[in-house]
């Protein structure tokens, strides 16, 4: 009697991120590689706050969670508060879609059914943990930061336990207890106010209370450019396998905001000289006063340095976009300035004309800067972008750092400092070596700390159900 072949299983696996664009863009960037590579099926479960437009990503099913929150801003007043909210109102709907895709025959499904292989989190996402053990699924989690940032927001509890806050402003100068080279005042918190829902969100990321249920950790970083802190970390998780396959955007191509971006600012970057133009933009939930807005465009004007601003609507508080703008700004910037609501950043940063980004450090924003070797002028406005924007000025020294805020004369001078003087002529060499260097690294798969190597591990243990 002839034997029949059996048809492979079709894999599915779903990717959980956390509705803010810094978690949604490598979720999508790493679910993109993982359907082009790997030929899995992929579904986005991603809350109705802030969704990516399914039509931009017709080879993704997209499932929502019910998030549970009335009334949202684009820019949260609390963030902390919001995804422990999170945490808790998308739990139901999550298991309800699950339990629908397994039941679908998404389960353990016999020859030629789908199945799903598993499911990736953002680490935010932490409820999904649960659920996922007691429906017996694989899971994966996915840092969204720099390795450096996971180890301070750990140490934050500690610290915590230890009476060290609230911290007297006297100390926000001192190094920060076994987290080299950071200050108190780098750590990812603000720390003279208390910080009583922190540590609840840092437990749940970390898994610092339960054993961790996950197959795997997924980072979006790369192991030569954090190798100190990748080695505690290695030496730290020891029961799951660890993937470092940054930088994403480097590895894979795809279209990942959320907002509309302005392709006409290309067009006026095309007319200004090679490496004049100063690239600024803080960030998608970053939020200003009028003052501070006031503060930033006189340093760019004072500057005279030709500037492409980004300002998303919603920023300024009690303004609808830029109508706070000081008198006066317009007429002295002349053409010499180019603002826009939202810019497509990657195509920005590798355009000839861009020589500097005064950035809010977030990572994916300090990872596309140093892939094209653009030197940073670094204002972090919150959590790991204080983290990040140390290790860019202080570590790597590809950038400056605004110290005291947004203050015109502090921003007017560092502007010049980064775009002008020797120490900016300096800065722009390492950023030049760090961009070789990433190229290289993408390009590499026999070794085995590189991110194509750790891309093709993650590959084969998803394949593995």
């Amino acid at each position: 009697m002839e034997e029949q072949t059996q048809s492979p299983k079709r894999r599915r696996l779903v990717l959980v991120p956390c509705p803010y664009q810094g978690h949604i863009t490598p979720m999508l960037q790493l679910g993109t590689f993982l359907h082009n590579n790997g030929g899995f099926s992929i579904t986005i479960a991603h809350t109705r706050f802030n969704s990516p437009d399914p039509s931009n990503y017709p080879f993704f099913q997209f499932l929502y969670l019910d998030d549970g929150i009335p009334k949202h801003e684009a820019i949260p007043a609390d963030l902390i508060a919001v995804l422990l909210d999170l945490n808790v109102n998308c739990r139901a709907s999550f298991e309800d879609q699950m339990r629908r895709l397994i039941g679908g025959g998404g389960g353990g499904g016999g020859a030629g059914e789908e199945v799903v292989a598993g499911v990736i989190y953002d680490e935010v996402m932490f409820f999904c943990e649960e659920v996922l053990s007691d429906l017996k699924v694989r899971s994966f989690i996915l840092r969204t930061t720099c390795a450096a940032a996971s180890l301070a927001r750990m140490a934050l509890v500690r610290l915590n336990d230890e009476g060290y806050f609230p911290l007297k402003e006297c100390m926000l100068q001192d190094p920060a207890p076994e987290l080299h080279p950071l200050r108190f005042k780098d750590l990812p918190i603000s720390l003279t106010t208390g910080f009583t829902k922190y540590p609840t969100l840092v437990k749940g990321m970390y898994n610092l209370e339960t054993p961790i249920k996950a197959e795997a950790i997924i980072w979006n970083t790369m192991e030569w450019l954090e190798e100190s802190t990748v080695s505690q970390i290695k030496t730290k998780s020891t029961t799951v396998p660890v993937f470092f396959i940054g930088p994403l955007h480097r590895i894979v191509s795809a279209r990942t905001s959320v907002l509309n971006e302005d392709f006409n600012c290309l067009q006026w970057l095309d007319e200004q000289a090679d490496g004049s133009v100063v690239y600024v933009a803080i960030g998608s939930i970053a939020s200003l006063g009028e003052k501070e807005l006031g503060e930033m465009a006189w340093g760019l004007a004072n500057s005279q340095q030709p500037f492409l601003w980004v300002v998303q609507p919603g920023a300024v508080r009690g303004s609808e976009w830029i109508e706070a703008l000081p008198d006066g700004f317009p007429e002295a910037v002349g053409g010499r300035g180019c603002v826009v609501k939202w810019a497509p950043q990657k195509e920005v940063l590798a355009h000839r004309a861009v020589g500097g980004f005064w950035s809010h450090c977030g990572w994916n924003s300090s990872m596309e800067s140093l892939s094209e070797g653009v030197p940073m002028l670094c204002s972090p406005c919150f959590g790991d972008q204080k983290v990040n924007a140390r290790y860019l000025s202080h570590v790597w020294r590809v950038g400056l750092q605004l110290e005291n805020g947004l203050e015109r004369g502090e921003i007017e001078n560092g502007i010049k400092r980064l775009m002008d003087e020797e120490q900016g002529r300096e800065i722009r060499d390492r950023a030049k070596h760090f961009k070789e260097k990433i190229e290289a690294h993408v390009k590499v798969e026999e070794d085995q700390c590189s991110s194509r190597t750790h891309l093709k591990d993650l590959v084969s243990l998803l394949s593995s159900f």
